[in-house]
């Protein structure tokens, strides 16, 4: 037994060197020491890891119900979390850890096993335990996982007491559940294990300071924030980055900090398997190579998915806004468009209703022979034009002569005269909604509802409300089923649009800075996604298909 515990401990000393350019031997070995076993019983040879793959199980997909057997890159975590240890006192050495891991690497079951070593393991009478997150529903994810593993394992059900929100060891008055950043009231804790989950998405520094400052009572405390890479901005979740970098580079000397950063590098090849590997420690485990070329697939083609990929996937530091069409797949959507062919066909519009001073755009979109056709109308203030023409280097004044926009009488925008245009449309058109954004329209969309008869439909500009609109418009430009007719002033603003992504990948458009204008794009995606709820959409696309974004 004791030739057998000293094998393993050897095997773990080789195993927490894996922790990527960071040696955790570089430290004071006169303060701290190596012990990777739970008791200093020669016959006990119980390591964390035991604990893992004895008691615990996977919670979700084809594992469900089986041992959680960890890769050694998970194992070189744990092992370092739990067995170094201060040779004074026996306390635990670290105190913060940064899991810097991409998307599908099997964060969220390491968190809720690491939740539940805590509680049980640790012996820590009084013991407040946390899985913590930027909303409810992902700090759920966690204990929902953690519960399942203790409802799972006879000996640990047997333990403890199992309720909706809350697991607990009442013999030694300890427990664990989770919080987050929308809680009433986060204060009056007394944290010993806090796990703060998908850290970029937190929206401030509140939570993590909370929790932070809540372990000073306590004599190990250990604070992990789990996470996949933020935006390029100032936010807590770079902040503890950019401190694990220094950690692992050795600017900054900190025993107590555990960096573990699996990333690529800005000049890695994104499309390559071996930068794939590089930032993915569970490839081939949780996540597919086959997976991540088909989004590398998606990502050659479309702009906006290039920087969700290199973010989500490979950990990436990337900007909250990136170029979106590929203006050249925009050029050969230019059909040959003719409204005079469009008489009488059923459309849904798009609104863009801009301020006093600005473009005002209105596109309809028309199902036509299994492609969508655009006709657009943009009106601005006449007076003034001349100026921001010859200011801004944009050709309006060219463009109305062209008939592409119509000035409006005045310094302002006339919106009686656009709704006039609306309804002088309808005579011809079957409009079937008008899809609007109400910041700034909601009097005018009621008149032309209440007073014209449209039917209006509300489309708030987030990317809960306009990421499928806009995927879906992307779609038809990259599969050609798109005629915009090639007007100029449409063309113009497809080459200044962007997608702003929220951490979740969903996007909106928005514009470049200056004096850029995007609203005859925004109109054509709102009326292009209202179209596409319809019947005929569906039936046009279960059929035939889109290709996949």
């Amino acid at each position: 037994m004791k030739q057998s515990k000293k094998k393993k401990s050897q095997d773990c000393l080789e195993l927490i060197k894996l922790i990527p350019d960071y040696d955790p031997f570089d430290t004071d070995l006169d303060v701290y020491y190596f012990d990777p076993f739970n008791s200093e019983d020669d016959d006990d040879d119980g390591t964390v890891v035991d604990f893992f793959e004895c008691y615990l199980t996977h919670a979700k997909g084809s594992l469900t119900g089986k041992p959680f057997l960890l890769e050694d890159w998970q194992k070189a975590i744990l092992l370092n979390l739990f067995g170094w240890k201060e040779k004074k006192t026996g306390f635990r050495r670290f105190r913060e850890c940064f899991i810097f891991v991409p998307r599908k690497n099997g964060k969220t079951t390491l968190a809720a096993g690491v939740a539940l070593y805590a509680l049980f393991c640790d012996g820590e009478k009084g013991a407040e335990i946390y899985s913590a997150a930027a909303e409810r529903e992902q700090a759920a994810l966690v204990f929902n996982q953690a519960k399942f593993m203790v409802e799972n394992c006879p000996e640990l059900s047997e333990l403890s007491q199992i309720y909706t929100k809350a697991i607990t060891l009442e013999q030694i008055n300890s427990f664990y559940r989770t919080i987050s950043a929308d809680a009433k009231t986060k204060h009056g804790f007394n944290t010993h294990v806090a796990i703060i989950d998908e850290l970029h998405a937190q929206p401030n520094r509140d939570l993590v300071d909370v929790l932070v400052t809540s372990t000073g009572a306590r004599d190990q405390p250990l604070i992990i924030y789990i996470t996949t890479s933020d935006f390029d901005r100032v936010s807590i979740c770079n902040e503890k980055q950019d401190y694990a970098t220094k950690v692992q580079k050795g600017i900054i000397k900190d025993d107590t900090f555990l960096p573990v950063l699996y990333m690529a590098d800005a000049d890695d090849d994104w499309s390559e398997p071996a930068t794939w590997r590089k930032a993915n420690p569970n490839l081939g485990v949780s996540i597919g190579e086959a997976y991540l070329a088909k989004q590398v697939s998606v990502a050659q083609e479309s702009m906006a998915y290039l920087n969700t990929f290199k973010r989500l996937h490979l950990n990436m530091r990337t900007e909250t806004k990136t170029a979106w069409l590929d203006m050249d797949r925009w050029r050969d959507c230019k059909g040959s468009l003719k409204e005079s062919e469009l008489r009488g066909q059923v459309c849904y519009a798009g609104l863009d209703l801009s301020n006093i001073q600005d473009v005002t755009a209105l596109v309809l979109a028309f199902p036509v022979d299994e492609r969508f056709q655009l006709l657009c109308r943009f009106w601005i203030p006449k007076d003034g034009a001349e100026e921001r023409d010859r200011q801004h280097s944009i050709p309006y004044l060219s463009w109305a002569e062209q008939g592409f926009i119509t000035l409006t009488e005045g310094e302002t925008i006339d919106y009686r005269y656009i709704r006039q245009e609306i309804n002088e449309l309808a005579k011809v058109y079957d409009i079937k909604e008008i899809a609007f954004d109400p910041w700034n329209a909601t009097q005018f969309a009621k008149e032309l509802q209440e007073v014209d008869g449209f039917s209006m439909i509300e489309m708030r500009q987030g990317t809960f409300t306009m990421n499928e609109p806009c995927k879906n418009f992307e779609k038809l430009i990259l599969s050609g089923d798109l005629d915009h007719g090639n007007n100029p002033v449409l063309t113009w603003m497809a080459s200044n649009v962007s997608v702003q992504t929220d951490q979740s990948g969903n996007i909106r458009p928005v514009k470049a800075e200056g004096f850029a204008k995007i609203d005859g794009i925004v109109a054509a995606v709102m009326g292009v996604g209202r179209a596409m709820f319809t019947d005929w959409s569906q039936s046009v696309y279960e059929d035939r298909g889109l290709i996949e974004l």
